[in-house]
């Protein structure tokens, strides 16, 4: 029997490229699966290129590079990162996906975290004030959704070098759009039909595991998993291993494919060239 010829959609975060997804791309081709990213409008640029981005942009090129997926091959898997697993998840309900699996990870569908601040709500409020969603701007800081301080300190390094791996900022007229997005996810998903797999850290501390049980609870048949030593960017944090092993596992691939670096008792050194391999997705962008 032919086995069937296999694509995969990534899709990135809010601000970020396809090295939000860390290794992911590599295990995936190793294991078979032919990986397509997509730079979503407004990004790659400069931050202010997000001011006048719309979610039906977003939505358009997802779309449009899902279908062209679509009649290249037999199957299709849709794995979206952050602000891309909100899309992901929108398009495989909008396009009625059968065809592959879903895999959210870090799905913002709540931005209600440890480290977002209490007075969060204000910014619908702020929408509604002429000028002023284009004028704040919502910075990228410590702990940059990172639990491990050796990666964290190779994106720091990034940001001082001026890395285009990922936005320091994004403009709150942009969060506002995102906003829209986490409300159209919210409708319909009772509908959805296609194999999901939702992965979230516990400690995510941009948004809550209340995304991910709410998701796990409305998509019919989901599998929901929950990391305990992580932050939000779980492709690249201390699991990361753990993500791309339950990644493969749901998609029928080998597991065994990732290579599982050792962490707690290994030397500096060694826990040194960990860091950089998590974190050189997220910095290789702009070498």
């Amino acid at each position: 029997m032919t086995t069937p010829r296999t694509g995969a959609l990534l899709i990135h975060g809010l601000g970020g490229t396809e090295f939000d997804m860390g290794s992911l791309h590599k295990v995936l081709a190793r294991a078979g699966v032919e990986t397509h990213g997509v730079t979503l409008p407004g990004h790659a640029g400069r931050p202010e290129d997000l001011l006048d981005v719309r979610v039906e942009d977003w939505m358009d090129v997802v779309t449009r590079r899902y279908r062209e997926l679509c009649e290249q091959y037999e199957v299709v898997h849709v794995i979206g990162m952050c602000l891309g697993a909100l899309l992901a998840v929108e398009l495989c309900k909008r396009e009625s996906h059968t065809r592959g699996a879903l895999v959210s990870l870090s799905a913002p569908v709540f931005l209600d975290g440890w480290s977002t601040p209490w007075y969060r709500g204000l910014r619908y409020l702020l929408y509604h004030v002429p000028g002023v969603p284009r004028r704040i701007r919502v910075e990228e800081e410590d702990p940059y959704g990172v639990k491990s301080e050796l990666v964290r300190a190779f994106i720091k390094a990034g940001f001082a070098r001026g890395d285009g791996f990922h936005y320091q900022w994004v403009p709150l007229a942009c969060v506002r759009q995102v906003d829209r997005l986490r409300g159209m996810v919210k409708r319909g998903l009772e509908r959805m039909r296609c194999p999901t797999l939702v992965m979230h850290a516990v400690e995510d501390e941009l948004t809550s595991p209340r995304s991910a049980r709410l998701l796990g609870a409305r998509i019919p048949g989901a599998s929901v998993v929950l990391l305990q030593d992580s932050y939000h960017m779980i492709c690249v944090d201390h699991e990361r291993e753990r993500v791309m092993q339950n990644v493969l596992s749901f998609l029928g691939k080998d597991p065994g494919i990732v290579r599982v670096r050792r962490r707690d008792n290994a030397p500096r050194a060694a826990r040194g060239q960990e860091a950089q391999a998590g974190a050189e997705g997220m910095l290789v962008a702009a070498r």
